[in-house]
C-alpha cells in the first residue's frame, strides 16, 4: 500500500485557504492537519510549500469522441490532458458515432472508459424526439443525467418535439442537461449571410448567426418548461448578457432547481479575438461580445452562474481550415482550464476560492457526486497541485491533445499544475505522466 503525504500545502477548500498537511493512504484522503509526521517508511512526501492544493476539478461537459470520431480524440488521450490540467474527472456527452442514445450503446462507452481513462468518467445519456423509453431506463445511481441538445446537434439528436420534449422533462427524477440555440433563428441568419458571402462567411460574423437573441430563445423557453414541470435543469455554456437575467442567486445552490454553466472560453475570449484566432475559436454557442463576457464573469460572481466547464470539443487542423459552413464547431481545453483560470486570478478578477468553487465544489453538488469535489477526510483523493511561480508557454511540444493545437498556443501562464492525484494515485508530476489508468466510474446520490 503506497502512501502519500502532501507536506506545507495551502489548502483550498469551502471558501478557505489554511496551511496544513494531506495525507493520502489507499484511495482516499485519511488526514488532513496542521502537522502530520509519516506513518511508515513506505510513505512518499511531497512538499507543496508555497503551492496550493486543491481539490481535482469536475468538467461538466466534454466531448472525447470515442467511439467513431477518435481520429480527433479518444479517452485515453483526452483523459492525460485532462489530469495533466488538474481535471480528475469529466462528465462526456452523447453526441459520438454512434449517439449515446441507447443503455447498451452508453455502456459501450463506459467500458472503454473502465480499459483506458486516466480520470474519472461519466457519460450522460442522450435524448431524441423518439427514445423516451431508452432514457428512462437510465439508472440514476451511475450516470450522470439526460442530455438534451435543444440546437446544434449531431445526428438525430436535435430534440425539437414539444411534446416529447414535456414528456422527456416531466418523466424523470434526473438531472437535463440541455444545449440552447434556436434552430429557426439560426438558419435564418445562416441564409441571409450565405446570400452574401457563399460558403466562405468570414468567422467574425459566427456570433451574428448563432446570435444572442438565438440564445435567448432557447434557453427562456427550457427554463419556463422546467418550472411548468418541476425538472431538475442545467443550461450548459452560456454566453450572452441577456440570459443572465434567466437565473438566480436568491437561493442556495443545493435549493436550486435550474443551474447555470460558463465556459473558460466565453470569459477569455471575445468576437475581437476571431481577427486573429479565426476558426480556432470558432464555438457553439459563438464566442459573444465583450459586453457579454463581462456580464457573464458579473454573473459567475454573484452566483447566478454556478459552474466553469470547458466544452472540451477537438477537430483537427484540417478541418479548421474549412470554409465558414463545413468547419466544425469546438475546440480543446481541459489541459489548460484550471490555469487559464489561475490566470485570471493573479489579474484580480476572481479568487482561488471561488474557482475552486466553481470548478470543484458547485459540479459535486449539482449533480450529487459522491465523495469527490472536496478536500475532505473520507473523501476519494482527487487532487491537483497548483504552484503560481512557474510561468510557461502553450506551445506545440507541450499540447496532449491527441489534435495538437490549442486556442491558447502562445500563451504565457504564470501557473503550473505540478502534481494531480486520482484516487489517490499520483497520475502526473513534474510535468511527466506516469502509466497509471486511474479512473473510476463516478457514482451518484440523485434521488
Amino acid at each position: 500500500m503506497t502512501t502519500y503525504l502532501i507536506k506545507n500545502a495551502k489548502i483550498v477548500n469551502e471558501g478557505t485557504i489554511f496551511e496544513g498537511d494531506v495525507l493520502i493512504e489507499n484511495e482516499y484522503i485519511k488526514e488532513i492537519a496542521e502537522s502530520i509526521s509519516p506513518k511508515s517508511s513506505n510513505c512518499i512526501l511531497i512538499d507543496a510549500e508555497g503551492s496550493y492544493l486543491i481539490p481535482g476539478a469536475i468538467d461538466d461537459q466534454v466531448h472525447f469522441r470515442e467511439p467513431g470520431l477518435t481520429h480527433k480524440a479518444n479517452i485515453e488521450s483526452e483523459s492525460k490532458a485532462a489530469v495533466a490540467g488538474g481535471i480528475t474527472s469529466f462528465i462526456e456527452q452523447p453526441n459520438t458515432v454512434p449517439n449515446a442514445v441507447t443503455q447498451e450503446l452508453l455502456e459501450q462507452k463506459y467500458q472503454i472508459a473502465a480499459d483506458t481513462s486516466y480520470a474519472n468518467y461519466s457519460f450522460m445519456m442522450g435524448g431524441t424526439n423518439d427514445n423516451l423509453e431508452e432514457v428512462l431506463k437510465t439508472n440514476p445511481r451511475n450516470v450522470a443525467g439526460i442530455k438534451l441538445f435543444l440546437g446544434s446537434s449531431t445526428g438525430n439528436m436535435l430534440v425539437d418535439d414539444q411534446k416529447t420534449l414535456e414528456k422527456i422533462f416531466s418523466s424523470t427524477k434526473m438531472l437535463i442537461a440541455v444545449h440552447c440555440e434556436d434552430e429557426t433563428t439560426i438558419k435564418e441568419n445562416l441564409a441571409k449571410y450565405k446570400e452574401e458571402f457563399g460558403d466562405a462567411i468570414p468567422v467574425n460574423k459566427h456570433h451574428l448567426i448563432r446570435s444572442a437573441e438565438a440564445c435567448y430563445i432557447s434557453s427562456s423557453k427550457a427554463i419556463e418548461l422546467a418550472k411548468k414541470t418541476g425538472a431538475r435543469l442545467h443550461v450548459f455554456h452560456l454566453s450572452t448578457a441577456k440570459e443572465m437575467e434567466l437565473f438566480t442567486n436568491k437561493i442556495p445552490l443545493e435549493e436550486k432547481q435550474i443551474t447555470a454553466e460558463v465556459c473558460v472560453h466565453h470569459l477569455w475570449f471575445t468576437n475581437k479575438d476571431y481577427d486573429t484566432k479565426g476558426s480556432l475559436i470558432k464555438w457553439n454557442p459563438a464566442v459573444k461580445t465583450e459586453e457579454d463576457k463581462e456580464a457573464l464573469w458579473k454573473a459567475l460572481l454573484d452566483d447566478r452562474i454556478d459552474v466553469i466547464a470547458t466544452d472540451h470539443a477537438p477537430h483537427t487542423l484540417e478541418e479548421k481550415s474549412h470554409l465558414y459552413t463545413s468547419c466544425p464547431s469546438g475546440a480543446p481545453m481541459v489541459q489548460h482550464a484550471v490555469v487559464a483560470m489561475f490566470e485570471t486570478y493573479l489579474k484580480g478578477k476572481i479568487s482561488i476560492e471561488k474557482i475552486v468553487e466553481k470548478m470543484c465544489h458547485n459540479p459535486a453538488k449539482i449533480f450529487k457526486i459522491e465523495k469527490r469535489g472536496f478536500i475532505k477526510e473520507g473523501y476519494y483523493a482527487d487532487l491537483a497541485i497548483v504552484n503560481t511561480h512557474l510561468p510557461w508557454v502553450v506551445k506545440k511540444e507541450n499540447i496532449l491533445y491527441k489534435c495538437g493545437w490549442s486556442p491558447l498556443e502562445g500563451t504565457n501562464f504564470k501557473s503550473r499544475i505540478t502534481h494531480t492525484f486520482v484516487n489517490g494515485k499520483l497520475v502526473y508530476s513534474n510535468g511527466k505522466l506516469k502509466n497509471v489508468k486511474a479512473g473510476k466510474r463516478l457514482l451518484f446520490e440523485q434521488n
